[in-house]
């Protein structure tokens, strides 16, 4: 069975109508879409083709790994019910305020009220600054001062909704207010980086923001979709607030096996907004990182075992990093196909990557495991990603990712699949 996956996906080939190459950063981040800055992202025209594929307006879409809630936007605005999870607070934040439309007049009122008190500030403003040695490690004294009283005037704001979509701005605003290395995924420090001020780039957030939400709720208000119901739990994927056999469609692009890396992306959030203290604690709550125990693995499938035994023999800790996260997502498999009514359909995003020169073949897995649980394959999808959507290699000597202009650069992700699987 595993060697007629690895053919069905071999001979799989490239649908270019799926790879979007003609939509501009204007189309993908259309109404909230471009809140706020998330890495490897699906783009919403992906969501959107598939529930329109597969579902009919009040179907019920979930999303196991919800990101920052591309699937959730799309959903409402197609009339259907959805419900999304991420163990990552700062992805629930951005979530929230993306799916939330609020009245323009009443964001508008609220801001030009944050606005007016934001200005009153000087050199004397009476400020309580953060004390977190890694706040201090990230932002110089007169930023952090800014942002400690930008903070305490939204953590003001009563109307949870509101709070919401101001600290999302504020979130986003914090690696260009940093000496975070601008163009870089991965946590450096930039010595020679002139950090914005930070009154002035919330400023500007927030205005591209309120243009946002009043797309949404002019959209939603034009097709009667205000109040279909859009949710988002801070929970882990193997645990989906949603009944047995419910749901008609699920749209997910799972983490890769390094995903414990969006806690150090996130982490400039994570320490303002006090979701954790301690980073290391912060990394654990992801899904295959290297800090879970290694108990009971079940890896139900015979090509993720090879992969195992093919890296035992190179890198015993890779190898144990890459099983746990098959068994994990073996795990959030079965909690779907729980949710999953008869004839529903999961569409998993995914592509196969490399690890110490051995072929982590994801979607294989995926699909065996699938499988093994009782699902049927519908289709195979193969798209390529855009360049520009990519995340790029880092660079062996530098640790870097190379960017986008490098002639060099080989993308580590060139194409992926949209695997759709049928309980």
């Amino acid at each position: 069975m595993s060697k007629d996956i690895i053919t069905l996906l071999n001979k799989t080939k490239i649908d270019h109508s799926w790879s979007f190459s003609d939509k501009t950063r204007k189309d993908t981040a259309y109404i909230t879409h471009g809140y706020h800055r998330y890495p490897a992202k699906f783009i919403p025209q992906i969501v959107s083709r598939l529930a329109e594929k597969y579902t009919r307006e009040g179907d019920f879409i979930v999303d196991p790994f919800g990101g920052c809630g591309t699937t959730l936007v799309e959903s409402k605005v197609m009339g259907r019910p959805s419900i999304a999870v991420d163990i990552n607070p700062v992805a629930v934040l951005i979530t929230k305020a993306k799916i939330t439309p609020i009245n323009p007049d009443k964001i508008e009122k609220e801001f030009a009220t944050l606005q007016k008190r934001l200005e009153t500030y000087n050199e004397d403003t009476k400020v309580k600054a953060h004390e977190h040695e890694r706040i201090d490690y990230w932002f110089k004294p007169e930023n952090k001062r800014k942002l400690a009283f930008i903070f305490t005037e939204i953590s003001k704001i009563k109307d949870q909704d509101v709070q919401d979509f101001f600290f999302c701005g504020f979130s986003n605003i914090l690696k260009n207010c940093s000496i975070w290395l601008q163009k870089s995924n991965k946590p450096t420090r930039d010595f020679e980086k002139k950090p914005s001020d930070p009154i002035k780039t919330f400023f500007k957030q927030i205005k591209m923001m309120l243009r946002g939400n009043t797309r949404l709720f002019e959209l939603l208000s034009e097709k009667g979709y205000l109040k279909i119901p859009s949710k988002v739990v801070c929970t882990d994927a193997r645990t989906i607030p949603a009944k047995d056999n419910s749901i008609s469609l699920i749209v997910t692009s799972p983490p890769y096996v390094t995903s414990y890396e969006y806690a150090d992306l996130h982490q400039l959030t994570a320490l303002w907004l006090e979701y954790t203290k301690d980073l290391s604690d912060f990394r654990k709550r992801f899904i295959g990182t290297s800090y879970h125990s290694k108990k009971d693995l079940i890896l139900n499938s015979s090509i993720a075992e090879s992969i195992r035994k093919e890296l035992l023999e190179i890198d015993k800790k890779t190898a144990e990093e890459v099983s746990t996260y098959f068994s994990e997502m073996n795990q959030v498999f079965v909690e779907m196909e729980r949710i999953l009514k008869k004839g529903g359909k999961t569409c998993i995003v995914v592509g196969n990557t490399s690890l110490k020169g051995v072929k982590i073949l994801n979607a294989e897995v995926f699909v065996e495991q699938l499988q093994n649980l009782g699902l049927k394959v519908t289709d195979v999808i193969k798209r390529e990603i855009p360049s520009k959507n990519l995340p790029s290699v880092r660079d062996k000597k530098t640790g870097k990712f190379a960017a986008i202009t490098d002639k060099n650069k080989v993308s580590a992700y060139p194409t992926e699949y949209i695997l759709v699987m049928q309980k």
